[in-house]
Parts: C-alpha cells; structure tokens; sequence
C-alpha cells in the first residue's frame, strides 16, 4: 500500500502514517494564513483608537494576549486557532456598558465559519499556483471584515513567498517512479472558466506519494503541460518510469517532448466515463461489467481477451464506443507491467482525484454564491433605476 509523506521543504513535520501529505499542506497553509488574518483584524482595530486615552494618558484599546486555543472544522480539517484578545476600556454612553471587540472573520462562538470552511483550503491551493492570494480574500473577507485592501496586499507578502518555495525547490535529490497528472477546474475567476490547477503528483522508490508540481493553466493546452514538466526538469526532476492521466489532456504531448522515455498510463475511470457516453443507457450496465473483466483482469492476456469479447458484443452496433478502447489499447493496459501490488494506483487518477474532490465541490458552491450574489445585485439595481 503507498504511503504518503513529505519533505520537510514542502510542510513543517511529517504528517501521521496514513495521512495525505496534500492535506496536511492545506491545513498548515489554512492555519497560518487564519492566524496571519486575525493578527491583521486586531492591528486594524487598535490602530483605529490608538488615539483615544485616558486621563493618565494610557491607551483604552490595546492588546490582551491570546485567547485559549481551539479547533475550527474547515474542509481542510480540523485547523488549530489561537485568536488574539483585544482589552477595550471603553465604556459605551448609550447602554454604560464596556465595549468589547468583536472578530468579524472568528467570532467567539464558530466551531465551523462558512466563510472559513469555503475559502482557506481553496484560496491556499489557488495561491500556490498563481502566487495571488487578493482576490478571494477581498471577496470572502472584505472590508467589512476589518481588513482594508492595504492589510489584504500586506498579508499576501508571507503567502506569496511560500508559494515561490514550493515553486523553485530542488527536484534533482528524488526519484519519481509513476506520476498522475490532472486539471482541476476551480472556478475561482470566473471570467476564465476554461483555466484550471495543472496537478502533478508523484511516487517516490520507496512507495510515498507527494505534490510535485501546481500551476495555472489550460486543461488541455500541450504548451500549459510541456511548460509545467520543463520547469521541473529545469530544476533536477529526471523521466518517471509511468505517467497516468486522462487521454484528452494535453499533457501526452507535453510528456512525449519534455520526457519521451516515459511510458503512458490512460486513466480507466476517465474512459469509461467516455465509453458509456457512446452508448445508450439501456446497456450501460452490461457495458459496466464488461469493461470491469478488461481493467480487472489478472494479467494482460485475460485483458486483451476481455477487450475481444467486448468487442464482440458492441462492436457491430457501437464502433464509437469500441474505438474508445482498441485505440488507446497498449495504454490502457500499460499498467499490467507493473507489480501487480501497485494496479489499483496506477489505472486511474484517483491519488488526485481524492485528495482535491473537496476542492471541486466547494469551488461549485462557491461559483453558485457568487453568481447568485451576481444576480441579486443586478436585480436590486434594475429595481432602483426603474423606481
């Protein structure tokens, strides 16, 4: 079974047997940038009153140490927050009641901010790839929240230089047997939809699994990829034996020009997604089982029989369908050549897909907000101009 750790480049400590170093880096970036926010919301918030004293000349609003620490529930998990306490010795002369400073992007009572849960872990991996942070920061946090555009560009300073880390480390000290590469579409500038997170993930000799690369880019633009894989030759990576991915991205022609002695791996569950789309639903479930005797088979001669039989049974009726498979054939199959222990990671995408499923779903639920925000704005304006 693989494993998965990390360097200690990459995230602070190793992460738990069994934990995916991917998450662990969100977490940490979710925590940092959580305590870097609120350290921001407090230094506006005094600086505001830094002018109103007391008699003796002391100050009414200053800092109060940190509160106990606890644990806010965000898609990244669990993230450990010690927020900073404000002593305000004002007294408010309607209800002659001290007032109190209140977080607007923690309060006391959240075990679980909407606000937090849906932008840390998307903003992180966003800002790992594209070094911009501000965007969703203003949408998500705003004014409103107690940081002004000049805080937000301050806090993005600390971000922006991890995230150059991350993108000029020395690959040369690691050898990579498989990688899976992917496109994960984010929506998170929604005026570039077909723009997305080029993901590269590899496996080292040893059996662990770590990020090896994350940027923006085009899906399925050879030249996004090939730029991607040069930059990582460019800083020590050497040719991984196997590439897995899905067969319309254009990372395959980026791969054949950067690394050509790298054998390619079609991810099953991509295709077949691609060929029951050629099929009518009334025979995707035969279909189902039918591709199911090709990719679990026990060795590449019962493959390469399940893939006559299926060709026999749908060839006549669905050439389209059959197509999909007989011609990315040696593909498909190339994992058949591997240890049979290391089948079940290497036919699919899936040490990608998992790990950012969360981030495809709340960057849908976060293009929703955002559209609907959209709408209503657009409404209310038409309402007021036609009044």
């Amino acid at each position: 079974m693989l494993t998965v750790v990390a360097d200690a480049e990459v995230t602070p400590a190793a992460p738990p047997l069994g934990v995916s170093v991917l998450d662990e880096i969100v977490r940490d970036g979710a925590r940092r940038m959580l305590a870097a926010a609120l350290e921001a919301e407090v230094a506006a918030y005094i600086d505001a009153h830094v002018g109103e004293v007391d008699e003796q000349g002391r100050r009414l609003v200053v800092r109060n140490g940190h509160a106990v620490p606890r644990q806010v529930l965000t898609s990244a998990g669990a993230v450990q927050v010690s927020a900073p306490r404000v002593n305000d010795k004002r007294v408010d002369e309607a209800t002659g009641e001290r007032r109190r400073f209140a977080s607007a992007i923690l309060p006391a009572w959240c075990r679980k901010s909407p606000k937090v849960t849906e932008v840390l872990p998307l903003l992180y991996l966003h800002g790992l790839s594209s070094k911009d942070f501000v965007p969703a920061l203003e949408e998500f946090l705003g004014t409103d929240a107690g940081l002004s555009a000049a805080t937000i560009t301050r806090l993005t300073v600390q971000w922006q230089d991890e995230a150059r880390r991350f993108n000029e480390r020395d690959l040369s000290g690691v050898d990579y047997v498989y990688v899976w590469a992917d496109g994960i579409h984010v929506n998170i500038r929604l005026d570039e939809e077909k723009l997305c997170l080029l993901v590269l993930v590899g496996v080292r000799v040893d059996g662990t699994k770590e990020l090896v690369a994350l940027t923006d880019g085009y899906r399925e633009s050879t030249g996004s990829w090939a730029d991607l894989l040069r930059d990582c030759k460019r800083r020590g990576m050497r040719a991984p034996v196997l590439a897995a991915g899905d067969g319309a991205l254009g990372f395959w022609g980026a791969l054949r020009e950067v690394f050509p002695e790298t054998r390619e791996q079609r991810c099953w569950f991509h295709k077949i997604g691609n060929v029951l789309s050629a099929l009518p639903k009334s025979a995707h479930p035969a279909a189902k089982k039918a591709l199911a005797e090709i990719w679990n088979a026990e060795d590449r001669d019962h493959a390469r029989r399940a893939v006559a039989a299926f060709k026999l049974a749908y060839g006549a009726k669905f050439p389209k369908a059959i197509a999909k498979i007989i011609d990315d054939q040696e593909q498909l199959l190339a994992f058949y050549d591997f240890p049979a222990e290391h089948w079940i990671h290497l036919r699919t995408t899936n040490p990608i897909e998992s790990t950012f499923a969360t981030v495809r779903n709340r960057s849908k639920i976060t293009k929703g907000k955002l559209v609907e925000r959209t709408t209503r704005n657009a409404q209310a304006k038409a309402t007021a101009e036609a009044a």
